[in-house]
């Protein structure tokens, strides 16, 4: 216990370790992702290796002569975390602690370790433990031996840390009773919705990657002051407004999760009740932050999850945001905005307005 309690007292020090599957772009456009992620979690990044990978190795997913490489480099820096950027199973976390000496975690176990440090409401605290038995269940044998040798600390913390140390049968029984409690939560919730539904309440859903800003933009719109930081999950719960355009015209705004690259199908499946608030919606705002490199991408992400959902056939409004950041800005035929400025924002709310109510127009 006190060396548990030690590990989470310092902050943890890391090497990142990508596979360059195709093209040295999205290698290092993904790490710096990656690296994203561990400053949220509170990580130092000391360093970053590489490998190109037709396939990976089915014992340690890189190369033996790149595991040696990685010892070294541990070594050098006296790292006590390796970060993989890609899925790691049970026994190539267990043969690679072997062979660098210290604790080995994968990107999803890094966005979990984040996701229980975000999560305040009941509902997200219950998602967030499903989420993490759900991953742990088919690892759990070597996540528990690197829970003994290395206690806790980040990756192990949060909703299933206590379960490491439990077998197989109790994990199952655990995720059957968390999967029970969230769907009565998701019954109440169909019961909110068909009660909006009968009531003619219009829903707008935020939605898009994870530090687009989401939360910053509910507020602006609805004058709330729901917690919005420059950081990758900044926000987990789900969180509901009303935004008024006038005496007639009002809708509800729900803010959701991020969505983020490489997102397993745990992640998804276990949310699913949050993200339905999404797929029931009667328009779906896309935020993009335009200032990204990356944001192409960023929309092909979203847009993959929203199919996922059951939410792709639902009207969406694109919107680019952060504009404030990009110089000589060319316009592309897209909404755009800036929520922390608040640029834009009363013809956003009145061009919303205009999708949700056939008698305004813009």
């Amino acid at each position: 216990m006190d060396k548990m309690h030690n590990t989470e007292e310092k902050q943890e020090q890391a090497i990142l370790v990508g596979a360059d599957f195709k093209s040295k772009e999205i290698i290092e456009e993904s790490l710096s992702e990656l690296s994203g992620l561990a400053s949220t979690a509170n990580i130092e990044v000391l360093a970053t290796l590489v490998q190109p990978l037709r396939e990976h190795n089915s014992a340690t997913f890189i190369g033996s002569g790149k595991v040696e490489e990685l010892a070294n480099l541990v070594q050098e820096k006296n790292a006590d975390l390796v970060i993989f950027d890609e899925e790691l199973s049970g026994s190539q976390i267990r043969n690679l602690e072997d062979a660098v000496n210290a604790r080995v975690i994968d990107r999803s176990m890094l966005i979990l370790d984040i996701f229980a440090s975000r999560a305040k409401t009941n509902e997200g605290k219950l998602q967030v433990k499903l989420t993490q038995l759900k991953y742990i269940q088919p690892r759990l044998s070597a996540i528990s031996k690197s829970y003994g040798r290395y206690g806790g600390g980040v990756g192990m913390r949060g909703a299933g840390e206590t379960e490491l140390e439990l077998n197989k049968r109790i994990v199952r029984d655990k995720i059957h009773d968390l999967t029970e409690q969230i769907q009565k939560l998701k019954q109440q919730r169909d019961l909110m919705r068909k009660q909006r539904t009968k009531n003619n309440q219009k829903v707008v859903a935020i939605v898009g990657y994870t530090n687009a800003g989401k939360s910053t933009l509910l507020n602006a719109l609805s004058k709330s002051d729901v917690y919005a930081d420059d950081k990758l999950f900044a926000t987990l719960d789900t969180t509901t407004r009303q935004v008024c355009l006038d005496y007639l015209h009002k809708f509800l705004l729900v803010d959701t999760v991020g969505f983020i690259n490489k997102l397993p199908h745990e992640f998804i499946e276990a949310f699913q009740a949050t993200l339905e608030e999404a797929a029931s919606a009667d328009l779906i705002l896309h935020v993009v932050d335009r200032s990204n490199p990356q944001y192409q991408k960023h929309i092909e992400v979203a847009n993959n999850v929203l199919n996922k959902i059951g939410a792709g056939n639902i009207p969406q409004l694109l919107v680019y945001n952060k504009v404030d950041k990009i110089e000589n800005y060319q316009d592309e035929g897209v909404f755009v905005i800036s929520a922390k400025n608040k640029i834009n924002l009363d013809e956003l709310k009145l061009k919303i307005t205009s999708m949700l109510f056939d008698d305004i127009n813009v």
